[in-house]
């Protein structure tokens, strides 16, 4: 789950992690009245939106005035910036710069440890920096039974400054940024970036955080910051139907009952040339209402133009399977291509109730795969 940057300073700012001067801003007047608390001078206007990028869009401006920060704020408001529409910004005061540095806590899947990044490289694209200089990047993994010891937190922040009070600094930054990922069950903490002033003081003038959706049961106030879009609607959806859905925004949806067989299916949509538009495990049930339902929501993705149901029938009869997608058909009116393959219990009972309907019958999974892919790519 994501937050918006001013979410996340909030976070940052209960656990003792200093952050810059900013208001919440709906409207352009609202901006101009942050600017006046402020107290004037130098002010950012940054958009709120969940993604990256909003700089490079256009979605954060520097202004030295009442009509610039106004002008502003009118034309971030409304703006487009990677498919979502800007309805808020944050009015923050522009500090006065030395150098920037990048600090993040994430969960490192290798170790199976809290691991921290820090690179003297801040304010830019971490992925281009990782790709371009690697070298520039630090990664020192946190054991969980210890936590962000002193030695711990010194060992990193002698990792970015050569001076004794920043790293005091820094140390007292980075003990509370990993009590805080801690904490509230978050799977990334960012500052990027982390800024030195010009009379020596640390800051964080940017925030992101993301948190494990399912520990969101166990903090009210993370939960209330939940903004879902349209894939996470989805996928919420779907797990309150039973099943597992992502979207991959390919052009085959896929419909399949084991998360194995479902990841399988979808390399091999890949392999011979097609693109999975998502994940759906169905789980065992040939209930005709939860096809019903998963039907309705691969057909809900415009990009599909192709399903393909991989059936592999153990406890799961393939006869039953089969009379359920044809009840389900009567319901759900479409004539979007439907490939089948069915295999395993009463496989070949399934094959013949499905003869002579909308549904193309494969024989085997790589002929059900060879056959999505080529009608999809003639469509």
């Amino acid at each position: 789950m994501k937050v918006h940057e001013y979410q996340a300073k909030s976070f940052f700012e209960q656990y003792g992690v200093p952050v810059d001067r900013h208001y919440l801003c709906h409207t352009a007047d609202e901006a101009v009245e942050a600017y006046r608390k402020l107290g004037g001078g130098k002010a950012v206007v940054k958009a709120q939106v969940h993604t990256g990028g909003r700089g490079k869009a256009g979605g954060v401006k520097l202004g030295v005035s009442e009509e610039e920060i106004r002008k502003h704020a009118e034309a971030i408001l409304g703006m487009q910036i990677k498919g979502y529409t800007v309805d808020r910004v944050l009015v923050s005061e522009a500090v006065d710069i030395a150098s920037e540095y990048y600090v993040s806590i994430l969960v490192d899947r290798k170790s199976k440890c809290p691991m921290m990044m820090l690179s003297r490289s801040g304010g830019m694209d971490i992925e281009q920096v990782a790709r371009e200089t690697p070298e520039k990047i630090e990664k020192i993994i946190i054991d969980p039974t210890i936590g962000m010891a002193d030695f711990k937190a010194n060992e990193a922040a002698w990792k970015l400054f050569d001076d004794r009070a920043q790293v005091k600094q820094a140390a007292k930054i980075f003990k509370a940024l990993y009590k805080l990922f801690v904490e509230k069950d978050a799977s990334l903490v960012e500052i990027n970036p982390l800024v030195m002033l010009k009379d020596g003081t640390l800051k964080a003038i940017d925030a992101k955080m993301t948190f494990d959706n399912n520990a969101l049961f166990r903090h009210p106030d993370v939960k209330d910051c939940f903004e879902p879009d349209d894939d996470e609607k989805k996928e919420q959806w779907a797990k309150d139907h039973g099943f597992s859905y992502v979207n991959l925004g390919g052009k085959i949806g896929c419909m399949v009952n084991g998360a194995g067989l479902a990841m399988a299916t979808m390399d091999m949509i890949k392999l011979y040339g097609g693109e999975p538009a998502n994940f759906l495990d169905i789980g065992g049930s040939s209930n005709p209402e939860k096809i019903v339902e998963a039907m309705k929501l691969l057909l809900s993705d415009k990009h599909v133009n192709t399903i393909l149901i991989n059936i592999f029938g153990g406890i799961t009869r393939c006869d039953d399977v089969a009379k359920g997608l044809l009840e389900a058909l009567d319901i759900i009116k479409t004539d979007i291509p439907i490939v089948i393959r069915l295999t395993g219990t009463n496989e070949a009972e399934g094959r013949e109730i499905l003869k002579g309907t909308h549904f193309t019958v494969a024989t085997a999974m790589a002929d059900a795969g060879h056959k999505a892919v080529e009608i999809s790519n003639n469509r």
